[in-house]
């Protein structure tokens, strides 16, 4: 690990998907991303002294105590691929020598392998083999006690040269980052948050293809209890560390009175299905007011006895104005879980809480959307929309 005492800049990649859009939509991504950039480091109290855009980069020059801080700041930024904690100098040979030894002399360890690459654009009276083999075998002969040895197949150590006219940047790391798009080039969503794995995992994949999503908990309390709520809430607080700035807030939906009609009046195989139906009715309300073009939940194929396909079709005609986007529709359990303890949100959604009782012992999971549909007739969907939506808190996160 290169030690924040040698690096100054922080090299940004761009994702990859970044790269092949139009010029005109490249570069109002990148602008995004640069304003993305900047509020991330600004949560962080970190302030750069520069960032430069050039063709497929981005450089951030900061102070050289915060480069370990910055670095890993930046990782979290939708439409960064990886970044690299490096060392400005000029393009001359002498230069990139001396900048180069002071690079490896805490990342190469004795008796290890290494090799050099040179990115190159500009003209120069070297090519970029004489700044692989020069820096190597002058590697070779400073750090000769502690036994190095090339190997340009499986290096334990890179030592990259990325030269670009006049200036050169030495960086010995490599830190992946999330890829996606820049949060805010796409349009907004909301999500249905419950608190639970898989709707956290949900929202955060909806916003690393660059779309701000705002975050609805439907209270089902009694039936469920406090703790849910507040899992719920914690959630979006984690989702709010990746969200630069564009999530601020999440709307707490009470339900537990529509759960009741719901009850009373419709065959109970169909309660969660109902009560899913109702979701979304007041999730498309909550879109309309956010202007949000879309309502993410978290549902994948088979997952609970609702998810089944007859059951998600059933359900998915509710609503009428706004798609349904599911990004775990075709995960696994393992697959989300792995996703929910890398963005933060595993934890917390383990926590014990009171699961909701209104869920039937024997639900339906091959429901008719005719026979649903008849069910639901005896209910004022409508009212209850509207008493949800009267009585709905929006908490400042």
């Amino acid at each position: 690990m290169v030690r924040n005492t040698e690096a100054d800049t922080i090299i940004i990649r761009l994702s990859g998907e970044i790269g092949i859009k139009s010029e005109w939509t490249r570069r109002s991504y990148e602008r995004q991303l640069i304003k993305n950039m900047k509020v991330a480091l600004k949560s962080q109290n970190l302030k750069p002294t520069a960032i430069v855009r050039v063709r497929g980069r981005i450089y951030v020059h900061m102070s050289i105590q915060t480069a370990t801080e910055t670095a890993k700041a930046l990782t979290r930024v939708f439409g960064i691929s990886s970044v690299s904690p490096a060392k400005q100098t000029t393009s001359e040979l002498s230069d990139i020598y001396a900048t180069a030894f002071e690079m490896v002399e805490t990342a190469l360890p004795q008796n290890a392998t290494f090799a050099v690459r040179c990115h190159r654009v500009g003209t120069h009276p070297y090519s970029s083999q004489d700044v692989c083999r020069n820096v190597g075998e002058q590697i070779l002969e400073h750090f000769k006690s502690r036994n190095p040895k090339v190997n340009l197949t499986n290096p334990k150590v890179t030592v990259t040269v990325e030269i670009r006219d006049k200036e050169a940047y030495i960086y010995a790391e490599q830190i992946p980052a999330q890829g996606g798009f820049p949060l805010g080039t796409q349009a907004k969503t909301v999500c249905l948050l419950s608190g639970g794995i898989d709707s956290p995992v949900a929202c955060w994949l909806t916003m690393k293809r660059g779309s701000p999503t705002v975050p609805i908990y439907i209270d089902n309390t009694p039936y469920t209890d406090d703790r849910t709520r507040q899992k719920a809430v914690d959630t979006a607080k984690k989702l709010q560390a990746w969200s630069t700035g564009k999530i601020s807030k999440i709307y707490i939906v009470p339900n537990g009175e529509n759960i009741q009609a719901i009850q009373e009046k419709a065959p109970s195989r169909f309660t969660c299905l109902l009560c899913k139906r109702l979701m979304y009715r007041i999730a498309e309300r909550i879109a309309d007011d956010e202007k949000a073009l879309g309502i993410v939940t978290g549902e994948a194929i088979g997952e609970q006895a609702s998810q089944t396909m007859h059951n998600l079709f059933a359900i998915d005609e509710a609503a009428t104005r706004y798609p349904i986007h599911r990004p775990l529709l075709g995960f696994d359990k393992l697959e989300t879980e792995a996703i929910a303890k890398k963005i933060g949100t595993f934890e917390i959604s383990i926590m014990k809480a009171k699961g909701c009782t209104a869920a039937p012992s024997m639900p339906a999971t091959q429901a008719r959307l005719s026979a649903v549909k008849e069910a639901e007739a005896n209910l004022d969907m409508a009212a209850m929309v509207e008493s949800a939506l009267q009585k709905t808190q929006i908490l400042e996160l």
